[in-house]
């Protein structure tokens, strides 16, 4: 069975975590909690020297971490990673995007906000993640404006990524009343066979 070392306030692992309940993947899922330190543990570095969660063990033992490539593995051979190669591009394209343009805009002020990691030293950079952040949102929400899905005509991988810190945006100050494409691809992602909330463990589907 595969086990994944996650922490369930992390949008990372929940895209992983929503990938695996849509597939109707069973897993063991090891907590984690990053405010204690826990993922840099002799026994956790181990498997994912880079400290990080989520990490995805197999059951050979072989570990996979960063949460994109994850999300790659796992949906091989599934709807979620299409079959057509220009596709597989778009697909890329937009968790690149995810990764460089809005994770660390979205989920960044989140984390500061929610954890109570809002220092002296990082409120003036607040703003300017946050704005950041509105700009990326408008990216996807332009995009949005002629498909149902980001590529092709269903729910991708490019999807979850994207929806993991969206959903929870405004917990890091960022509103999502203006994108109201986005809103409406938010309530289809939401309406997939499978779906669970983010605080979802696996026992509890």
């Amino acid at each position: 069975m595969l086990t994944l070392y996650d922490y369930l306030d992390s949008g990372n692992g929940y895209k992983v975590r929503l990938l695996l309940a849509l597939a109707g993947t069973p897993y063991r899922l090891v907590e984690l909690d990053i405010d204690k330190g826990e993922t840099h543990t002799p026994e956790f570095l181990a498997k994912n020297p880079n400290g990080r969660v989520p990490a995805l063990e197999l059951s050979d033992g072989a570990v996979l971490a960063e949460s994109d490539a994850i999300l790659f593995y796992l949906a091989l051979g599934t709807t979620y990673w299409p079959a057509d190669p220009w596709l597989q591009a778009q697909v890329l394209q937009w968790m690149f995007f995810e990764q460089y343009s809005h994770e660390p805009n979205v989920a960044t002020p989140r984390y500061w906000l929610r954890h109570g990691h809002l220092t002296e030293a990082r409120k003036p950079q607040l703003a300017e993640k946050q704005e950041k952040g509105r700009a990326a949102l408008q990216v996807m929400d332009d995009h949005l404006a002629r498909r149902d899905w980001f590529v092709g005509r269903g729910a991708t991988i490019a999807d979850l990524a994207l929806y993991a810190y969206t959903h929870v945006a405004e917990q890091g100050g960022i509103t999502l009343a203006p994108y109201t494409n986005v809103n409406a691809w938010l309530r289809r992602v939401a309406a997939l066979p499978g779906y669970v909330p983010m605080d979802a463990r696996p026992d509890a589907g």
